[in-house]
């Protein structure tokens, strides 16, 4: 199964923060970096994340039960 590509809005939406806020997390070392997307028909500097990074940010986050 192929990792899905997520772009900034999709991401900012999954997360529920702001784009500041998941920039200075990245620059903190506490969010996943974006990727640099490579590819027919891409140009420019697209970037994106991949939807495992994101899952598993999200899944580190939720709180556990007692």
């Amino acid at each position: 199964m192929k990792d899905r590509i997520l772009k900034q809005p999709e991401v900012l939406h999954r997360c529920g923060i702001s784009r500041s806020t998941m920039y200075r997390w990245i620059a903190e070392g506490l969010f996943p970096r974006q990727r640099s997307m490579k590819g027919a028909g891409l140009k420019g500097k697209a970037v994106g994340w991949l939807e495992s990074d994101i899952d598993a940010w999200i899944d580190c986050r939720m709180p556990v039960e007692q």
